[in-house]
């Protein structure tokens, strides 16, 4: 693959400490945050009109300056497109459903690390009660989504859906599955592919604290997904999750800049 440019780097380098905010739309070269986001930047960020800050409606980013600052009110306008910083690989997080705080702090990490969406999921070992709590929580675990986005400045916020039956989680399609399993006898890292492309995905299945069942292992591998381990020691679902997504894209990244799209 063809080394970044220098271009590259220098916009990497000169965006560094804008801020940047999610917006439902840019029409007319407007956009808008209203309520309990627009209290919050107002209020704690002190944004004032004049500033200039970054703002995407979850397809392009702009270069945006603030036109009106009100309490619950505020309106940006764009002054220009920016390249958007691409993650190296698709990612899909299948994530077996843990005690809430594990759980969500599984969230806002692997959006830090550019996760492309995750689907949670009960298995046969899922503590007793999440299951049927777990939906109340859609809206919350997509607010972190967002705010984790916004943090790490992403272009992109990440796809959070609903609860997902284990059949069809393991019809989760990807260019490459893996399973993480304790009992994988292949390293995660072994089993890449040595051709990596950008438009590749890379499903990967992460069981419950308890681990997997004889019967989930047999028919996840009937499935097609590859059983790996990330070593010999026992790692709690949300490390394993986090580990296994920074092992993934740190391959898939060519000479260690993510790709700029214009």
């Amino acid at each position: 693959m063809q080394a970044p440019s220098n271009t590259g780097f220098a916009i990497l380098q000169s965006v560094a400490m804008r801020r940047r905010f999610f917006v439902d739309q840019v029409r007319n070269g407007h956009a808008e945050i209203a309520g309990d986001e627009a209290r919050h930047l107002t209020r704690v960020l002190r944004v004032e009109v004049g500033q200039r800050y970054e703002i995407s409606d979850n397809h392009s980013v702009y270069l945006a300056e603030i036109e009106t600052a009100r309490k619950e009110h505020v309106i940006f306008k764009t002054l220009e497109k920016l390249p958007v910083v691409e993650p190296p690989v698709r990612m899909i997080l299948c994530a077996a459903i843990v005690k809430f705080d594990h759980f969500e702090w599984m969230i806002e990490k692997a959006t830090e690390l550019g996760v492309a969406a995750i689907i949670p999921m009960v298995s046969v070992r899922t503590e007793r009660g999440l299951d049927k709590a777990a939906p109340k929580r859609l809206e919350r675990w997509r607010r972190i989504g967002l705010e984790a986005s916004q943090q790490s400045r992403r272009a992109h916020l990440p796809e959070i859906v609903e609860p997902t039956p284990w059949k069809d989680v393991l019809a989760t399609a990807g260019t490459y599955r893996y399973a993480l399993d304790e009992n994988g006898s292949q390293p995660l890292p072994a089993m890449f592919p040595v051709e990596r492309r950008a438009d590749d995905s890379v499903a990967l299945l992460i069981g419950p604290e308890g681990g997997w069942t004889d019967e989930e292992r047999s028919e996840f591998t009937t499935a097609g997904w590859a059983p790996v381990s990330l070593g010999p020691s026992i790692l709690r679902a949300e490390t394993a999750a986090l580990a296994a997504l920074a092992v993934v894209s740190a391959a898939w990244l060519p000479s260690g800049v993510a790709t700029l799209k214009h």
